[in-house]
């Protein structure tokens, strides 16, 4: 019998605390706001049913549990996160990760840009060393034999990043605002990269990478995180995949496959990528991605407690074979 798996990525949208201010220009939850998001996001998470969920703009773990709290399937998951930095100059929202699956020790939070990576911003003094929102890692125990190593993200919005450069007087700075944000997403991307190649390095392991990416899949930076598939390690292939375009049962009559809506415009920056153990078209397949589901209704109502996200679910199949992963070294991460 074959094993089913899913996995599940979903940007909650300011997940904080009631009575604590989380942007300068955002008021803060009333208990009764508060307990409608959180009432929300638990009826989301039990539709959802999957086995692992990682999730983007957490304000507040304790939040995170009060939602698990409110649920029926996930009261007793496991869940990893971690909390915004309270010394800061701003708060910036964290990712989190919940499990009903088994999780290996040695889950691991990146902050900091992997190899002594750093890029330069047009107008900045100092490189960028840091991901704009750490990424999380963790390692998911499908079966005594099998880890697969789940990283969660959030790359950098399109937000133009201003820099006190906002005049009216100087039209070409927001351009150079909305470049900094495009050099910023690619450093996460290119940092997130580097990590999964660093994973490689040490023992070949199937990998999902889930979260908000900011961009759509053929964008330059999500084409970073999936790689080129050119310089092999050890004869595997290296890429990722993003999922919806391998999945063998794709229906096109219902192929409403969109996250986000933005000035009118309807688009998928939510994604779920594989590696070639879980691409049917690879030789090297333990499972595949059989479908991908968009949980986007929400959208069209725009209610206040609601996210301005869609949900992005997976559902992959077991060959049956095994594979048994050997846990990589967690250097340069923070265990949580």
């Amino acid at each position: 019998m074959q094993q089913e798996l899913r996995f599940a990525t979903f940007n909650v949208c300011n997940l904080a605390l009631p009575g604590v201010k989380y942007y300068e220009d955002q008021i803060p939850y009333s208990l009764e706001e508060y307990d409608a998001k959180i009432s929300w996001i638990a009826q989301q998470l039990d539709r959802l049913d999957a086995d692992v969920i990682g999730l983007q703009e957490i304000f507040s773990q304790a939040a995170l549990k009060d939602v698990l709290a409110k649920t029926q399937k996930y009261r007793d998951a496991r869940h990893i996160g971690f909390d915004p930095d309270p010394q800061a100059d701003h708060l910036t929202p964290s990712v989190a990760l919940i499990s009903r699956l088994p999780v290996a020790e040695g889950a691991a939070t990146f902050t900091q840009l992997p190899n002594n990576l750093a890029v330069a911003l047009p107008g900045v003094t100092h490189p960028v060393t840091h991901f704009t929102r750490p990424v999380l890692h963790a390692k998911i125990e499908v079966s005594p034999n099998l880890l697969v190593h789940v990283f969660v993200c959030h790359l950098k919005s399109k937000l133009p990043d201003y820099r006190n450069d906002n005049h009216d007087d100087q039209p070409d700075q927001a351009g150079i605002a909305m470049l900094r944000s495009l050099i910023r997403r690619g450093t996460d991307a290119l940092g997130l990269r580097t990590l999964l190649s660093n994973l490689n390095k040490e023992k070949r392991a199937p990998i999902i990478v889930m979260g908000d990416f900011n961009d759509v899949a053929n964008a330059i930076p999500t084409q970073m995180v999936m790689g080129l598939g050119k310089y092999p390690i050890n004869g595997a292939d290296d890429r990722l995949f993003e999922s919806y375009r391998i999945q063998s049962r794709r229906d096109a009559l219902r192929d409403v496959g969109y996250t986000h809506m933005h000035d009118g415009s309807y688009e998928t920056i939510d994604h779920i990528l594989v590696s070639e153990e879980f691409n049917p078209a690879s030789r090297a397949a333990i499972g595949e991605v059989v479908e991908v589901m968009y949980l986007n209704d929400h959208m069209t109502f725009k209610q206040a407690h609601a996210s301005d996200h869609g949900l992005v679910l997976v559902r992959i199949l077991l060959h049956g074979k095994s594979v048994t992963s050997i846990s990589p070294s967690d250097a340069d991460g923070t265990s949580v």
